[in-house]
C-alpha cells in the first residue's frame, strides 16, 4: 500500500495532527484534539480495509469518504476554536485533508 498516493497523504495528514495536538492548549487537546487524532487514525484504517477488501470495497471506500468529511468539518471546528498554534499549521492539515478527500471520492467514482 505504501505505493498508493492516498496511504501516503493520510499517514503524511496523521502526522501533522499528532504534531498540532501536541502544542493544542490542554482544554482543546483533550477534547477536539482527541476528536482529530481519533478521526485521522480511523481515516488510515479505512483506506486499509477499503484496500484489502475484495467483496464489499466500494462500502468500504463509501466510508472512507464520509470519513474524511467528518474531519473536515472537525478542522473547521478547530480552527474556529483557534486551537491551532497557526495559520500556517491549519493550511497544511487542511490541504491534506482536501487531497484525501479528492483521492477518496476518485476512488469511488472508479468503483
Amino acid at each position: 500500500m505504501k505505493h498508493l498516493p492516498i496511504w501516503r497523504d493520510a499517514n503524511q495528514l496523521l502526522l501533522e495532527v499528532e504534531q498540532a495536538v501536541r502544542n493544542f492548549p490542554r482544554y482543546h487537546k483533550y477534547s477536539v484534539g482527541t476528536d482529530l487524532r481519533k478521526q485521522s487514525m480511523g481515516i488510515v484504517r479505512l483506506i486499509s480495509r477499503a484496500y484489502q477488501a475484495e467483496g464489499d470495497r466500494r462500502q468500504q471506500v463509501r466510508r472512507l469518504v464520509f470519513a474524511v468529511d467528518d474531519l473536515k468539518v472537525l478542522i473547521q471546528l478547530t480552527k474556529e476554536l483557534r486551537a491551532f498554534a497557526n495559520f500556517s499549521q491549519f493550511q497544511r492539515i487542511s490541504q491534506l485533508a482536501v487531497s484525501v478527500g479528492k483521492q477518496s471520492g476518485s476512488w469511488l467514482k472508479k468503483l
